[in-house]
């Protein structure tokens, strides 16, 4: 626990009673399990602690949205919402660990104190400054013209964060096509052009960047 950023600064002989404080609870997830299958129906903020997840959103149609991809360290829930209308759902992409806290007790809505509250809700402003960044990230990417721009500035992107040319997708490509929000079909054939034209190659979730 002392590696998650939301409890950073918080004296070591003092982070159990602040979690117990704040009704904290580890929750284990397998790959592919619902973690909230509606966020805007829950108060809790979750704080993925390992593995990694996703934040879904299905419209009026049915259609599914990757919203962001979250991984340790990373918050969600109901009061980070903005989709009134729209059910917004979490899912394990991999095995995944998750510490839920409740938001009313934090903020002190539920009128009981808890400890080193000030401290906490510094570090979950920093966070989401880091989860705001993240989603300018993403709308560089969306607002690209074609799949074939799509897919090589989500590759930059992963080059940078991953400071290596042969970079990890973090999810599969039927994942990564919702994510770019492109036909899967499409994207596909676009990566085979990519690695026919020798701008990249492909093993498995591995990419490697040839093209710089």
């Amino acid at each position: 626990m002392r590696e998650i950023s939301l409890f950073k600064n918080i004296p070591e002989e003092e982070l159990d009673a602040t979690i117990k404080s704040l009704n904290g609870r580890k929750v284990s997830f397998k790959k592919d399990m619902t973690i909230l299958s509606n966020l805007n129906n829950t108060s809790d903020v979750g704080v993925i602690i390992e593995g990694a997840s996703s934040l879904i959103r299905i419209d009026y149609n049915g259609n599914r949205t990757i919203v962001a991809d979250l991984k340790k360290n990373d918050l969600f829930g109901g009061c980070f919402s903005d989709y009134m209308n729209e059910e917004l759902s979490v899912i394990s992409t991999k095995d995944c660990e998750v510490l839920f806290i409740e938001y009313d007790r934090l903020i002190g809505k539920s009128g009981l104190k808890t400890m080193n509250r000030s401290i906490i809700i510094e570090n979950m402003i920093e966070i989401l400054v880091k989860k705001v960044n993240n989603y300018n990230r993403r709308i560089e990417v969306l607002n690209k013209r074609t799949t074939r721009e799509k897919l090589l500035e989500y590759f930059h992107i992963l080059e940078k964060e991953q400071s290596s040319n042969v970079i990890t997708l973090p999810f599969t490509f039927t994942t990564l096509a919702e994510y770019l929000s492109v036909d899967r079909s499409a994207m596909m054939r676009e990566l085979k052009n990519l690695k026919d034209e020798e701008i990249i190659m492909i093993k498995d979730k591995k990419i490697t960047l040839i093209y710089r």
